[in-house]
């Protein structure tokens, strides 16, 4: 027997898809057979002499089908080696009516009014499953309305790009000058939008001694993601000071022991074929990421900060000397205003200064994002809380998206999953919470041997993770005069795992002392306010793996592609060192292993970069050239200037920063660019502290 077609279907109705293979497809040749999945399609020959059951075997074609993930597949065998008669013209006839009875469709959620029902009344017809298990959970009405209030705004931002609602109005002159009495002092130095991401860079920012207000929309501490990151990555954390080493292990709700990869290969080429990728030291520490939070806002209370939660951000005013925030406080319904030095936007996807900022291009990709957390009910034996799952897929493309799951272990019996997809940002299908939920509720069981009955369900996890393809260092708009944006909502995160919280906390020592830097020499404006953001040259580069996940809209690719590409690179993964595949998933490769990789990956599977056209096309491959031309261009400088540049601006710093601080911010960006190395970049940290804590005692007025 031989596979001759495999097609992924985008629905979940089988049986439309049985019914019209069985009665309304029409070969046009040969003696058509029904069978309970399928049918059988046998090429008789001209003759009338019987024939053997062998010769009638070599001319028969078989058809069936299946589903998993709520979707429909399509195989085709036949028995004999080589192609039959008509082989080719049945197949297409087969293939087009197929794509014609059964397009893409990307469903929208319904437009609802609470007004008069709930949340679970409102989307009972269209997600079944997502309002059955939300029922089950804590706080299941306010999260689920949570998530379909950021499912519309995410449409919202992703349909109207060019025409984003205008949040930031800017302002000629002083407070004073346009209408007041007086120009008043800003209250607070710095004023951060959103309480997830915000308040780790805010506390910092507080114990350096400035004035600093969070504003977040929810109840503070409420986390609808939970944070998974590894020891490396969390002691930058101890390295600035913000947290002992026992406030790191009182948030540490599970330290497993090994991570896998592994991603389905059932239909992928047998030589793409790989085994499980152990990554031991990758997001291998399970976070209670609310006690984190809470420990935080204690640390910027205690250094003077304030938190305004429930507190929804409205507008921002900028003037020449101050910025003014307009917010409304949601229990009360009361308006208030505020002004500062500096506005910080940690609002995420769904930040309105960022679509704002950056008009029809805010984002180029997304991982829609759902899970939960699960305390307990599965059976003994289903998973063993000392292994987590970084990476894993158990089936091909389903309805336009190659789904991955995510599974870590948390405190006792606690097991956080997710489910995500890689996806390029598009009007027609911006991408769907709900729809995901569906799909969670229903295939969990496909993934993890479980009873959904059984289990005890603690809280969603959800989100909208953005991505960004940048050509270079400053293509993308981060900020504005007294404004800047940190976090997802400057699309700070991995290209392969998407972890955002990971990404700000390995480059939070890099963000805090570039903004203190401009903050202490009133650098403000958009111009330097923009170079303060963690660009890595090697990151760009790998955009192009991320986007080699993506099926475009509206395209039917090979449902095994994406698996046979994962497998083929993370294959290439198991033979490295482990140090290679840990640096690689944590965004530290450097030029020459990148290098050695990608023409491993192409010289066992020379179809690789003819995949990644189809995926991709011609418009993002070159521009992932010149992201590649960039980064052979920034390793270059590095080698010369890496083991000598940063030693000599702390050098010359006394001397060149009071008198040419915009220069001194300028290098210091570029001494920043030259650390890819983490080794090299906690050895950093460490030095620059405690030359910094010198500097520092030196001066005074700092945030006044």
């Amino acid at each position: 027997m031989k596979e001759i077609l495999y097609l992924e279907i985008p629905t979940q109705d089988i049986a439309a898809v049985r019914n019209w293979l069985q009665a309304d497809f029409e070969p046009g040749i040969g003696e058509k057979f029904l069978t309970p999945s399928g049918f059988r399609l046998r090429m008789l020959k001209n003759t009338d002499r019987e024939v053997s059951f062998s010769e009638k075997l070599r001319n028969e074609i078989s058809v069936f089908l299946w589903s998993v993930q709520r979707t429909t597949y399509l195989k085709a065998f036949r028995w004999a080696d080589k192609p039959i008669p008509w082989e080719r013209k049945i197949l297409k006839r087969l293939t087009t009516g197929i794509r014609s009875h059964f397009p893409h469709h990307y469903p929208e959620p319904p437009a609802i009014d609470l007004s008069g029902q709930s949340i679970f009344e409102a989307l009972a017809t269209n997600y079944p499953l997502t309002v059955k298990y939300f029922q089950k959970m804590p706080n299941g009405e306010y999260d689920l309305q949570r998530v379909y209030w950021w499912e519309q705004r995410w449409r919202e931002g992703v349909r109207n790009p060019q025409k984003p609602r205008q949040v930031v109005f800017s302002h000629q002159g002083s407070v004073g000058s346009v209408g007041s009495k007086e120009d008043i002092s800003p209250t607070y130095d710095l004023i951060y939008i959103g309480g997830a991401l915000g308040v780790i860079h805010a506390a910092v920012m507080a114990k350096r001694g400035y004035r600093v207000l969070l504003v977040e929309r929810l109840l503070f501490g409420r986390m609808n993601r939970e944070w998974n990151i590894s020891r490396d990555e969390i002691q930058c954390l101890v390295n600035l000071g913000l947290l002992t080493p026992a406030e790191v292990e009182s948030v540490i709700a599970r330290e497993y022991k090994d991570g896998f990869n592994k991603f389905c290969d059932a239909n992928v080429p047998n030589h793409l074929k790989a085994p499980i990728l152990h990554t031991p030291t990758v997001l291998n520490l399970g976070l209670d990421s609310e006690k984190l939070l809470q420990l935080l806002g204690q640390k910027l209370q205690a250094a003077g900060g304030e938190i305004w939660d429930e507190t929804e951000f409205i507008r921002a005013d900028i003037y020449s000397t101050q910025i003014i925030i307009k917010v409304k406080h949601l229990p009360s319904k009361m308006d208030k205003q505020v002004s500062g030095r500096l506005l910080v936007d940690a609002m995420g996807t769904a930040s309105p200064v960022a679509w704002q900022l950056n008009g029809g291009r805010a984002f180029d990709s997304v991982c829609p994002t759902v899970g939960a957390v699960i305390e307990r009910g599965f059976e003994p034996g289903v998973w063993n809380s000392e292994y987590g799952d970084v990476l894993n897929s158990h089936g091909d493309i389903s309805r336009g998206r190659q789904l991955i799951w995510e599974l870590f272990p948390g405190a006792n019996e606690e097991l956080t999953i997710y489910l995500f997809h890689y996806h390029e940002v598009n009007p027609e299908n911006p991408g769907s919470l709900l729809e995901m939920y569906e799909d969670f509720f229903t295939i969990l069981p496909e993934y993890r041997r479980c009873d959904l009955d059984q289990l005890v369900w603690k809280k969603p996890t959800f989100g909208y993770i953005p991505g960004h393809f940048s050509i270079g260092s400053s293509d993308r708009t981060i900020a504005f005069d007294r404004l800047i944006a940190i976090g997802d909502a400057a699309s700070l995160q991995s290209p392969l795992v998407f972890t955002g919280f990971g990404s700000l906390v390995r480059n939070l020592e890099r963000l805090t002392t570039l903004l203190d830097t401009a903050l202490k020499h009133d650098l403000l404006n958009k111009r330097h306010l923009n170079r303060i953001r963690a660009f890595q040259s090697n990151i760009a580069v790998t955009w192009m793996f991320s986007k080699g996940m993506m099926v475009p809209t509206g395209k039917f690719i090979p449902p095994q592609r994406i698996n046979s590409m994962l497998n083929n690179f993370f294959g290439l993964l198991v033979d490295e060192p482990l140090k290679v595949a840990d640096d690689f998933i944590k965004d530290r490769f450097d030029w020459l292993t990148f290098n050695r990789l990608a023409m491993k990956a192409a010289s066992k599977n020379p179809l690789l970069l003819v995949w990644i056209w189809e995926l991709a096309g011609a418009s993002d491959l070159l521009r992932w050239l010149w992201n590649y031309v960039d980064f052979s261009r920034h390793a270059l400088v590095s080698t010369v200037l890496k083991g000598w540049f940063s030693h000599f601006l702390r050098q010359i710093q006394p001397w060149l920063e009071p008198r040419y601080p915009a220069l001194w911010l300028r290098l210091l960006v570029i001494s920043y660019a030259l650390i890819t190395s983490q080794a090299r970049y906690q050895q950093h940290v460490v030095a620059t502290r405690s030359q910094e804590s010198g500097v520092r005692s030196q001066e005074s007025g700092v945030g006044s």
